[in-house]
């Protein structure tokens, strides 16, 4: 079973009849290994909701978590993540091969947002409807550091038995980068695997709510 665990603000109607996510979940209704977990309504942070979905899940269970803004292009998803995660602990479509001090995003090395292209992996596509104008950043698959919480899929035994969790102090910022580095500490295997997406935001990257949590994420992580 691949659970999808995702967040809305919207109602169940809305969910399944606007959302990006929602949509691509009833295009892909006849995949009986995708089972959607949807918290509809939502208020409260993303770590709760993915925290709750890893409590809750069987130990066999592959979790996605994502954000409802995405379309899945890929009809063979379920396919692609099982293949990913015989290979890693954790996946995701986009990320970085190293890890640097200060560093604010998985893409990016500075507060300038320099972006670290001889070290990424993996591509997205970006725009309002599906198949957008795709970015790719290096080769995938490839053992990260980071990956990029847009899509993140993990196996569920293996997010239990080392007990790694997304802490609830970033709650809609840094939280991937947070819980990626927690996931290396204790031993896990990242990297990126070819799974085609398009997100429909590009990231708040430098707003104030943003700089709030770097600031948090700098004084728990200490560099």
């Amino acid at each position: 079973m691949i659970e999808v665990v995702t967040a809305t603000r919207l109602t169940k109607s809305e969910f399944w009849s606007r959302s990006a996510l929602g949509i691509s979940l009833r295009r892909l209704g006849d995949d009986s290994r995708l089972v959607a977990r949807p918290t509809f309504e939502n208020r409260r942070s993303l770590p709760e909701i993915y925290n709750a979905g890893i409590s809750a899940a069987d130990g066999n269970a592959i979790l996605i978590f994502v954000h409802d803004d995405v379309w899945i292009d890929d009809y063979f998803v379920a396919d692609r993540i099982i293949e990913g995660l015989r290979a890693q602990d954790v996946i995701g479509v986009a990320g970085n091969r190293r890890r640097v001090p200060g560093q604010p995003a998985w893409a990016f090395v500075d507060t300038q947002f320099t972006w670290d292209m001889a070290h990424l992996s993996g591509a997205i596509a970006h725009g309002t409807h599906p198949f957008g104008r795709i970015s790719f950043f290096g080769p995938a698959p490839a053992q990260c550091e980071l990956l990029d919480g847009v899509f993140l899929a993990a196996k569920a035994a293996a997010l239990k038995e080392k007990d790694v969790r997304f802490d609830p102090v970033f709650d809609f910022h840094l939280y991937d980068m947070d819980f990626c580095r927690t996931a290396r500490q204790r031993g896990l295997r990242l990297g990126t695997w070819p799974i085609c997406l398009t997100h429909q935001s590009a990231g708040k990257f430098g707003a104030p709510e943003w700089t709030t949590k770097y600031r948090a994420y700098l004084e728990k992580w200490e560099r």
